[in-house]
């Protein structure tokens, strides 16, 4: 398998590019519509056929460059159960598994930060997480019905039970951390580690964020594969 994570220095995102090396099938997974040029480059130099692109929620910080993808290659565009994108192709739901060659990308349902989030087990050993669980923190729960309660439960019940080898790959990061465990973030995370679901619930309700600075423009957008709304 090929694996790479990509990165959005505007908005800290990752992407991750999953080939299997047999069928020169690819997959990407969070993709942004401001590096669609550098991810056909990249399918192109080496040789890959993109034929999913999957997403973990509608994402409010950034637009997502699936549809533009889409058009310039046919490739499948695939988003969670419920997510409110009409445009997609398919919807994932709990538990599906999205086989591409030998490769296998299990759905996990980590509701929470948004109310139709998934993260991705990729074959058993690699976690994508999204924006549920971070490298040392977890994704917000203040809108797009986010809920504190359930985004505990989903990662104590749904990731935290996972092999503490299991690697952890986020969908963000904000300090330069790349990859992480299952392991580590069971022990050191100071969003989880200690923490009573009501202590958890009484942190996330209390940090009073600012919005991200996309949000007018990127969730309309996102529930359309990355179109921009025209305004009359």
């Amino acid at each position: 398998m090929l694996f790479r994570q990509l990165f959005d220095p505007e908005t800290s995102t990752y992407t991750y590019l999953l080939a299997d090396l047999k069928t020169q099938e690819a997959v990407l997974v969070d993709p942004v519509l401001e590096q669609v040029g550098r991810e056909l480059q990249l399918l192109q130099e080496l040789g890959l056929s993109l034929r999913y692109c999957l997403e973990t929620h509608i994402h409010a910080d950034h637009i997502t460059g699936s549809g533009q993808l889409r058009e310039a290659t046919g490739c499948t565009s695939i988003v969670p159960q419920k997510a409110g994108a009409q445009c997609a192709d398919r919807w994932m739901t709990d538990g599906e598994v999205l086989q591409v060659g030998e490769i296998e990308i299990e759905a996990i349902a980590t509701p929470g930060h948004t109310d139709s989030h998934m993260a991705y087990l990729v074959n058993g050993e690699k976690l994508l997480t999204g924006d549920s669980l971070l490298i040392r923190g977890c994704g917000r729960t203040d809108f797009q019905s986010g809920d504190p309660g359930l985004l505990y439960d989903a990662i104590t019940q749904r990731l935290f039970t996972l092999p503490d080898r299991t690697e952890v790959y986020p969908g963000h990061d904000y300090k330069g951390c790349m990859v992480s465990t299952i392991g580590e973030e069971k022990q050191f995370n100071p969003r989880l580690a200690g923490q009573t679901r009501e202590s958890f619930i009484a942190l996330m309700k209390g940090l009073n964020l600012p919005n991200p600075k996309k949000i007018a423009e990127a969730v309309p957008a996102n529930q359309r594969c990355g179109k921009v709304p025209v305004l009359a």
